[in-house]
């Protein structure tokens, strides 16, 4: 689960440390799944981006990847990204080096013998994190630290429809949206949320392409139809999601 939106961390030489949204120059967003996978509803969920053609990002738990490797299999299969949320959710920031070793280390071991990919990402469960910790997690274990942008708040179980509105009212242009994928109305109200933020024009990203993305250019927010042209005797406005 999430405990809080968190800002990007700047280090003392004011260099970005960790990353919860991207500057893009297209309408490109990165969906992200936590705390699975989910004997039961992570297979749902891949069924529903399969269905989408959309791939996502998943950082998973090493204790769940162990459990079910057949899941991270096929999500890796189906062109989906997995990453690396420690190994049964403990706050990384209160943690000794070998408590840092088993949680991480041990977690993308798990991931890479299940998938034969290497892990370079990672999110620190409940965002508990600081500069100096994501230095050393990108530094020692060859991971950058994904937070979020938007949250729906979706461990809270609000019901889909409102899970749906938070996303869509909070999505922009390079948007790292944090969802779970542990929660039935998280799985329920994805159709929903996807199909929207599709018609508004948005084009799903795993973490790394968004990363590949970046750009000195931020685009606007694309809206689900092209506004009318200006008319000379008056000035045209911008619509945003």
């Amino acid at each position: 689960m999430a405990m809080q939106t968190p800002q990007e961390l700047p280090s003392q030489t004011g260099e970005c440390t960790s990353y919860n949204s991207i500057r893009v120059d297209g309408p490109y967003i990165a969906m992200t799944f936590d705390d699975g996978p989910s004997a039961v509803l992570t297979p749902r969920l891949l069924d529903i981006l399969k269905q989408r053609h959309i791939h996502a990002t998943f950082f998973v738990l090493g204790q769940l990847v162990q459990e079910h490797p057949e899941i991270m299999a096929r999500a890796i299969a189906e062109g989906h990204e997995v990453a690396n949320h420690s190994w049964d959710h403990k706050a990384l920031n209160k943690l000794g080096e070998g408590g840092l070793q088993h949680e991480l280390a041990d977690t993308s071991a798990t991931i890479t013998k299940t998938t034969g990919k290497p892990v370079t990402l990672m999110r620190p469960p409940y965002g508990a994190t600081n500069p100096r910790l994501n230095k050393a997690i990108e530094k020692e274990y060859g991971m950058k630290v994904i937070l979020w942008a938007v949250d729906p708040f979706d461990w809270k179980r609000p019901g889909p429809q409102v899970i749906t509105q938070r996303i869509l009212a909070g999505t922009q242009p390079g948007s790292i949206i944090l969802a779970h994928d542990i929660h039935p109305g998280t799985i329920e109200a994805m159709p929903a949320t996807f199909d929207a933020l599709l018609a508004k024009g948005f084009k799903f990203v795993t973490i790394s392409e968004l990363l590949a993305l970046e750009s000195k250019n931020p685009a606007p927010a694309p809206s689900a139809s092209p506004a009318p042209p200006a008319q000379k005797s008056s000035k045209s406005k911008k619509k945003t999601a």
